[in-house]
Parts: structure tokens; C-alpha cells; sequence
């Protein structure tokens, strides 16, 4: 049996040119549509990329100046520490004072002789230096 060939029927080699044909504008319209969405999108990567890295280098300096500022401050910290030290210190060495004008306003007024017996005298001189609490 022998087959005869139509002439409306292409031949094999025509059929894979044509095919390959249609497939690579169809590719081709597929690329150019990815392409077309892809671009802009890349784009905005780019810039954004470019002001990430401007925005980097600000907080690298803004993190530099509050660092040094954060020292600025540990120092006024420190000082201010020392000055309230040395207040606490003063404010002992006025309490130690008061104490003792106390124990001499007392030996004066029994020294005068006030009237009250040395009994009463010892026990306020007592409390006065410390021994007890401190009565303002």
C-alpha cells in the first residue's frame, strides 16, 4: 500500500519550522511581558537600595554623636555622684558639731548650776555623744 501525500498537507520538515516558529514568538511575547513587569521592579530595588545605604551611613554618624554624648553624660553622672558624697559628708560632719555644742551648752548650764543634779546631766551627755539616739 502506498500512501500519497495531500498537497494541503505539510511535510514534516515544513510542520517543525512552522511550530518552532510559533513557538518562539510566544516565547517571545511571554519574555517581553515578564520584562515589562520585571524592569520597574528592578528599578525601585535600585533606588531603594541607594537610600538604604544613604540611610545607613546617617545612622552610623547619629549613632557616633549619641555615643559621645552618651559619655558626656556618665561623666556628669560620676560628678554629680561625688558632689552628693561629699554633701552626705558634710551633712555628717554638721550633725557631729551639733552634737557637740550640745554637750558643751549642757556642761556650761550645769556648770552655771541650772539646778539639774549631775544624774540628769550624765544621762543627756550620754545620749548627746552618741550612745543612744539622737534627740533634734
Amino acid at each position: 500500500m502506498f500512501f500519497t501525500r495531500s498537497p494541503n498537507f505539510p511535510m514534516p520538515s515544513q510542520l517543525d519550522d512552522r511550530r518552532a516558529s510559533e513557538l518562539r514568538a510566544s516565547l517571545s511575547a511571554v519574555g517581553s511581558t515578564l520584562d515589562a513587569e520585571i524592569h520597574p521592579r528592578i528599578a525601585t530595588i535600585h533606588s531603594n537600595s541607594t537610600a538604604l545605604a544613604s540611610q545607613q551611613a546617617d545612622l552610623a554618624k547619629q549613632t557616633a554623636k549619641l555615643q559621645k554624648e552618651s559619655v558626656q553624660w556618665q561623666k556628669m553622672a560620676d560628678n554629680s555622684r561625688g558632689k552628693l558624697k561629699e554633701l552626705g559628708d558634710i551633712q555628717n560632719w554638721a550633725e557631729m558639731i551639733e552634737r557637740d555644742l550640745l554637750v558643751l551648752e549642757e556642761t556650761l548650764r550645769i556648770a552655771e548650776g541650772d539646778g539639774k543634779d549631775a544624774r540628769d546631766a550624765n544621762s543627756y551627755m550620754g545620749e548627746a555623744s552618741g550612745s543612744s539616739s539622737y534627740r533634734k
